[in-house]
């Protein structure tokens, strides 16, 4: 059953071009902070001496490991003490991150670093979702993940070329000061224009008991558990993708070189236009009906791509992978905002804590199954093909049995 968003207050904050904005940069530290990295990676390789490059694909998975871990807290925190002190405390553990790779003195301790950074981010993946639950429901809320999701993949499409432009200042320490500033910006922002958005009724003392009890109406709640899972395997496509495309695309296979965040962005580019287009149509169509069919087809073009890398003998052309590449990531679009939107919708009045759990779910299911696919990476882009077809079949059976074998079903909110 749908709760709505509760009435209270005239709303004094943002319009909502900013608040969509302020929400976006809450996302976009994440994708900042994996994507920025990347084309660091050969510079990382050669200072800490590591003799496997698929040892730095690391960089980005523990990486996820804390920001996925990390999620269970802030929600249960900020249900109790409201999002704005959450958020803000979170983004000074990832200022602390920061600051430590900087200083690394071993690989080891970069990833130690990368841990902390992860925790820190997670604050705003939790709260952003919890925020935009506090004021919006049902396919209002998918509208604005939808536009908030399009602006967070801005980022993806600039971060690799900022990261090559503090490679040129002189040295891979500089990729972290670029963070640093936009977790700056972000603090500044948030601080000055964003209220506390939850509500007093919602407000929940925090107890182990209190957190047990919203985790186990969570697991109960069919809906959640399984577009969770869905979103959770789409997120490994995604993430096994990200892993691996430095070598994909610079080192390893089409040796694009600084050409490498152009071919990103593109691909990048695809994402946020179909994020664009759902913000549009989910009201009249329905996120059940979207997020159905564009998974639906995503999986046909997965298979499209394995049969393009055998064909290729693991490499085709470069036009036609990134032409098969960016139709997936156009219609994995469709579906990971409305899921997102869809397993948070029966879960008003413990959206922080909910948000929080399925964060920590969906981002430890993304990152396992991420680094499966970018660990196999053999020099071809099988491993993407058959990761993205495999994963996109699970993820349909899943939805499948989520709404009891009738899919594109919409209703009153879906």
């Amino acid at each position: 059953m749908l709760t709505p968003a509760p009435s209270g207050p005239l709303w004094s904050g943002p319009g909502f071009g900013e608040f969509v904005g302020i929400i976006a940069l809450m996302m976009a530290v994440t994708a900042m902070s994996i994507d920025n990295l990347l084309p660091a990676f050969p510079a990382m390789q050669a200072h800490f001496g590591v003799t496997d490059p698929n040892r730095l694909q690391l960089l980005v998975y523990i990486y996820m490991i804390g920001f996925g871990v990390a999620q269970i807290g802030y929600g249960p925190l900020s249900d109790t003490y409201g999002r704005r002190p959450v958020l803000i405390a979170s983004l000074a553990i990832y200022t602390a991150g920061c600051g430590l790779a900087m200083i690394a003195p071993s690989f080891e301790w970069l990833l130690a670093a990368r841990v902390v950074q992860g925790i820190g981010a997670a604050g705003g993946r939790v709260l952003s979702t919890a925020i935009v639950r506090d004021r919006f429901a049902g396919r209002e809320m998918a509208s604005v993940m939808s536009l908030i999701m399009m602006v967070f993949l801005i980022v993806p499409m600039i971060a690799p070329a900022i990261g090559g432009f503090m490679l040129l200042l002189g040295s891979w320490h500089y990729v972290f000061v670029s963070m640093l500033a936009l977790a700056g910006i972000l603090v500044i922002w948030f601080s000055w224009r964003m209220p506390e958005t939850l509500h007093p009724q919602y407000r929940r003392p925090f107890s182990l008991k209190a957190v047990a009890q919203a985790v186990r109406i969570t697991l109960n709640t069919r809906v959640a558990v399984g577009y969770a899972t869905a979103l959770g395997l789409l997120t490994g496509c995604i993430m096994g993708y990200v892993g691996s495309a430095q070598q994909v695309f610079d080192t390893g296979l089409y040796h694009l070189g600084a050409l490498f965040p152009l071919a990103f962005g593109l691909v990048a580019g695809a994402m946020g236009a179909a994020t664009l287009i759902n913000s549009r149509i989910v009201r009249r169509l329905g996120m059940r009906t979207l997020s159905h069919a564009g998974l639906s087809l995503f999986v046909l073009v997965g298979l499209a791509q394995v049969v393009l890398g055998l064909a290729y003998q693991g490499k085709p052309p470069l036009a036609l992978f990134l032409l098969a590449l960016s139709c997936n990531q156009f219609l994995i679009s469709f579906a990971m905002p409305n899921f997102n939107a869809l397993a948070l919708q029966p879960l008003g009045e413990i959206a922080g804590t909910a948000s929080s759990f399925l964060g920590f779910y969906t981002t430890i299911l993304g990152a396992f199954c991420g680094f499966l696919i970018g660990h196999a990476f053999d020099g071809s882009v099988l491993p993407i093909g058959i990761g993205y077809a495999g994963l996109g079949a699970l993820a349909l059976a899943v939805v499948a049995w989520t709404e009891r074998g009738r899919l594109f079903r919409g209703g009153v909110a879906g």
